[in-house]
């Protein structure tokens, strides 16, 4: 189809263009295409001009929405002239995400999290749980390992967050206001996996709502119920000494106090900082992807914050309008994405020169969001749960203008399996989604009211 100025009737001059680096077109120029060409020709189109091996179906975004007309309703829909040249955005189809398995506890499941890539050894699962216990598991959903119990050093209280830091440490968190790090081992001179104390971490005066590990620095950084965002090493010789009110202790029958002696049986450090400035809770707490000198902090106080994590100071702060629950860093768009209670993800530019601090909102959730996870293969696509009962898939490049600014809808929403078919309760009574991951090998993970964690695949992964 070749460049003509003179477009004969029944044709659109459309230039495509596409943000997926490894599917560029040669030649950009505009060309004609038929006026009836739907989803399917234009996808057949784009095929035969990148002479790819296997066809790749695609999706079209024009001016933010994704094409489901034919290129001449879509101009008579918006009043847009054939004469125009119309920029036309091919992207990979998404297919919907398959449910494949489920990992079943005895309680609550409040966070899951997979092991990292590491020269090949096969993927692990954490969960933790409201039992206050953690748990390995592998891909074939059998325990591999679990946390002691409170008698032997585990968590008084339930774990609401549980991260990997590396393949053999996991870094926990409590409502008992403890961050423990636990030694996690597999190798062929024991009978099976273990899960072993290794270093508790004493310094918030609350419940810690969440844990985020950066393994190059040893660090984790803690978001707490006592408002404020803890930064801690991974390894003894580094850490502080941990406050000495804040360790557990006993009454002999002598009528002593001493140590309680699971606690003594592990190490016990303090935090590196403990950053305050928030107004309420501290609900997430991450590191930035491309600096780790630079940590955001979210809160009930609706507020986005900035660190600058090695000297414990403030950079800036972002105020939105209404309470957070969760971050997710999106790089390529120099973006944060934060769960609200509004029931909505806001994704906020945590850039000082940002003109407006929310620059998209994701909406069609109908309760609060809590939890979010990247597509670890698409810059543009998102994860989040809510407690409503669901997860939605968002990809961001799909936008609209309306009274509310930019927005945009999902794309897929995933409903809990354990309601075997059965529509999802309005407030998602039962089936709250709490903890969130999306892993490029296995899929997206997810856990919740439901006392499982559900596996959907997406078409990259397995």
């Amino acid at each position: 189809m070749a460049n003509n100025d003179n477009a004969p009737s029944g044709n659109i001059r459309l230039r495509f263009t596409t943000r997926e680096g490894d599917l560029n077109l040669d030649d950009a120029a505009p060309v004609l295409i038929p006026s009836q060409f739907r989803r399917y020709q234009l996808s057949q189109y784009i095929n035969s001009q990148l002479n790819l091996g296997k066809p790749v179906p695609f999706e079209f975004l024009v001016n933010g929405s994704y094409l489901r007309t034919n290129l001449a309703d879509y101009l008579t829909q918006n009043g847009i002239s054939a004469e125009t040249t119309l920029t036309v955005e091919y992207v990979r189809a998404r297919i919907p995400p398959q449910y494949t398995a489920s990992y079943e506890h005895d309680d609550w499941v409040s966070d899951v999290h997979v092991s990292p890539t590491n020269g090949g050894a096969p993927a692990r699962i954490l969960t933790a749980s409201y039992d206050g216990r953690i748990r390995v598991w592998n891909t074939s959903s059998q325990e591999l390992a679990t946390s002691p119990a409170p008698s032997d050093g585990g968590h008084l209280s339930s774990v609401k967050a549980a991260k990997f830091v590396t393949s053999s440490q996991v870094a926990s968190a409590s409502f008992d206001r403890t961050v423990k790090l636990w030694n996690y081992s597999e190798t062929a001179s024991e009978s099976s996996p273990v899960i072993t104390l290794g270093l508790n971490l004493y310094g918030h005066r609350a419940g810690i709502e969440a844990v985020t590990a950066h393994a190059p620095s040893h660090r984790l950084l803690t978001a707490s119920a006592d408002h404020s965002v803890g930064m801690w090493s991974t390894r003894k010789s580094d850490a502080p000494p941990a406050p000495e009110d804040l360790i557990p202790k006993v009454i002999t029958k002598e009528g002593k106090r001493r140590k309680l002696n699971p606690s003594a049986s592990a190490a016990q450090r303090g935090p590196l900082s403990l950053m305050q400035a928030h107004t309420a809770s501290v609900t997430d707490a991450r590191f930035d992807l491309n600096n780790a000198t630079v940590g955001y902090s979210c809160s009930l106080d609706h507020t986005v914050r900035t660190w600058h994590l090695p000297s414990a100071s403030l950079v800036d702060t972002r105020q939105t309008s209404s309470p957070l629950f969760c971050l997710e860093q999106m790089p390529a768009l120099q973006l944060l994405a934060a769960g609200s209670a509004n029931r909505d993800v806001k994704m906020v530019d945590p850039r000082a020169s940002a003109a407006s601090v929310v620059a998209m909102t994701l909406k069609g959730h109908k309760n609060h969001v809590v939890t979010l996870a990247r597509d670890p293969s698409n810059d543009y696509v998102l994860a989040s749960g809510s407690h409503d009962g669901t997860c939605r898939i968002w990809d961001v490049r799909s936008t609209k203008s309306s009274k509310d600014g930019i927005t945009t809808q999902s794309v897929f929403t995933i409903a809990r399996e354990s309601l075997h078919g059965k529509p999802t309760p309005v407030t998602g009574e039962g089936v709250k989604v709490f903890g969130l991951c999306w892993d490029a090998r296995i899929g997206i993970l997810s856990g919740g009211e439901d006392k499982n964690v559900q596996v959907n695949t997406s078409e990259n992964n397995g």
